[in-house]
Order: structure tokens, then sequence, then C-alpha cells
């Protein structure tokens, strides 16, 4: 569908810098969120529903968004979980065999505000110079002073607790009930297809909410334990480093990626920090200093754990680093059954650089059960 007319849109961040674009479709409104950007090339749709981007304004660096459609299954949670989209071109017509809807078939459905003709890489420039902000999209574009009063309103996403805007309610199975491990996921802001890669490998996966005690982990009797993925800081998160706490020192098989990376850092006395703009895309090179090889990533964060407070940590040695920066990508215990990594083993960007972190996980389960 072509949209002849486009609405005057613009996009104002907290220090008052304005970009300016126009709607997309013919939906008009207003978001707000931390504004961030990713550089994959492909798979915006997993993007969009990776609950932990949520409550961020989504930049896609790519230069067209949409010229593939959406398909049911490529999916990451049952919602879009950015606050709105902000891209240089909009495609309206897609082309491929299997898609199943249109980019704005899409958005419209989940009722998202995304706005196009923006100069990204203008906008991304910035970003990259001054760092990920609280920001707002609008095609109210002659309320100026009103949207910088609502956007001074809203909290900064250092000291923000996210986890419960996204973990399920209540627990849930997934998997083969029949399988020959069991595994019990703490939910802090869950890809579905983690899930799926944790049960081809024989596991049967209980799924509790974010603010669970070990005590419900513990009697579903699982052989492992695993900490999600999520948006928001760490450091709020006290329920969750509790449940590490008690997982360590009962010396269980845990493993856990990104926000769960995190907390098992917290849960060892290691602080983490906001980064100055995070690590957002599939292209992210990281070296395993186990076995000295490396791996292309997907990664999505905005905080990271302390590398100076890292290495000085006599329980605990960094398995991986990023290369770009230096920072912690991976830690693993070296007394106890646990590993964690900052990035995301089942987006398979390189394509399958970072999938045996699955296989380290069910085998320190067997290990575990000898």
């Amino acid at each position: 569908m072509k949209y002849q007319k486009k609405q005057k849109a613009i996009i104002l961040l907290a220090d008052g810098t304005i970009f300016h674009g126009k709607a997309v479709g013919n939906k008009q409104g207003t978001a707000f969120g931390e504004v961030c950007f990713n550089t994959g090339m492909t798979g915006y749709q997993e993007i969009f529903t990776d609950p932990s981007y949520y409550g961020q304004l989504m930049v896609a660096t790519n230069a067209h968004i949409g010229n593939y459609g959406t398909n049911a299954d490529e999916v990451e949670s049952d919602s879009i979980k950015i606050s709105g989209l902000i891209v240089k071109n909009f495609s309206y017509d897609y082309s491929r065999d299997d898609a199943d809807a249109s980019l704005l078939d899409f958005l419209d459905k989940n009722n998202l505000l995304a706005i196009s003709d923006v100069d990204t890489r203008a906008l991304v420039s910035y970003i990259r110079d001054h760092g990920a902000m609280n920001a707002v999209i609008s095609t109210d574009v002659d309320n100026l002073e009103g949207l910088k009063k609502q956007l001074a309103d809203i909290p900064n996403m250092e000291g923000l607790e996210l986890a419960s805007k996204v973990s399920t309610k209540e627990p849930y199975y997934f998997g083969d009930e029949n399988a020959k491990y069991k595994v019990a996921a703490l939910d802090i802001g869950i890809k579905k297809n983690i899930l799926r890669n944790i049960a081809k490998r024989d596991a049967y996966i209980k799924v509790f909410p974010y603010n669970a005690k070990f005590e419900d982990l513990e009697a579903f009797n699982p052989d492992g334990y695993f900490l999600s993925n999520g948006p928001g800081d760490p450091e709020p998160l006290v329920e969750a480093q509790e449940v590490a706490k008690e997982i360590i020192k009962r010396d269980l098989p845990l493993f856990g990626i990104c926000l769960g990376h995190q907390v098992i850092a917290i849960a060892n006395g290691i602080s983490t920090y906001k980064m100055h703009n995070g690590h957002r895309g599939i292209n992210h090179p990281v070296k395993n200093l186990i076995t000295g090889k490396g791996e292309i990533t997907s990664q999505n964060h905005g905080f990271a754990v302390n590398r100076e407070e890292t290495e000085v940590n006599p329980d605990i040695e960094i398995s991986h680093v990023h290369l770009n920066d230096n920072t912690v990508a991976g830690l693993r215990m070296k007394n106890k059954n646990c590993f964690s990594v900052q990035y995301h083993p089942e987006a398979s960007p390189g394509p399958h650089d970072a999938s045996y972190l699955f296989d380290e996980f069910i085998e320190n389960i067997k290990k575990s059960k000898n």
C-alpha cells in the first residue's frame, strides 16, 4: 500500500536535539523511550519482539526496513516490545515467499508508532558520540514545549527494573515432558528461541516468573537452572540475585545469558554499569579465551559487568571478551557449576558460532547427575 501524503514527525532527544522525519502509514501519536540503534542488516522482526528491548526507541541502521515482510514464526515473544521505530526507508511492499504479512500490518496490529525518512546515519552518529538517552518520537510537531515537559518525566534506564513488565505472570512448560533432562528457567525477559535451543537438546523446561523464589524452582526437581536475558538494569533484580546465590551455593548447574549473566556477576559481588551506547547488532566479534577461537555474535545490552572487579575475584574467570572494546563477554566460576555470556548464542548470526554454549550447559548437567 502506498501513502501519497506523509505526516511530519520529529525525534526529540533528552538534550534538546531534534531530528525530522515522516510518520509511517496513517498512524499518529507519541512514543517515549531510550533511543538506541541496532546494526543488524536483517532480523528486524526478532529485534522488535525481543523482550530485552522493552521501553526503547529502536533506530534501524540498515537503509531499508520491511522489504521482506513478516512471518508469524519469527517472533521472540507474544508482542512487539520496542516502544517505537525509527528508520530511513520504510518498505510498504515486500517480496519473500514465506512472508505472511507486511511490516506495516505487523506494526499496526501491535499499535506501534514508526517514523521514516530520518537521517539515521546522522542520528546514530549522534548517539555514538553523546550516548544512549531518553527521547520521544511524535507526529505532534507543533507541541514542542509540551513534548519536552513529558520527556523530562520519563525515568532513566539506569536503576530501572523492567523484568516485571515482560516476565510471565504464571509458570508454564516448554518442550517434551518425556525429555531426559529438566531445566528450571527464570524468566526475566526470555526469548522463545532460547527455549527452543534448550528443548531440542532433550530438555523439558519449566519457566518461572521473574520474582520466583529458589524453592519454587527447586520444587520442579530440575537437573539444571537457567537465567534468561531481559531489559533494564540488573541491580534492582534482588529476587533473581538471591535465586542465583542459592543455586551457586548448592553448586547446581547454572547458565545465564545477557541480563542473567549480569545477575550472576552481581551474585558474586561484581558490580555492573550502564554503557555509553551499548552493544546491539548481529556482527559483534567475541573471543573465547578458553579455546582461543573467535565468534561472530548477536548482542543486545546496555549494561555490562565491571571487568576490573571480575579480574580480581578469586572465584571467577573471564571466559570471553568483546574484541571491539574488551568488555566482559562471558565468565565462569572456577569451583562451581556455573557460567554465563553477555550475548545471544540462540540467535546464530555466525551462523552457529556460539550454539556450543547450549551443549556445554547440557554437558554440565550430565556431569552433575553422574
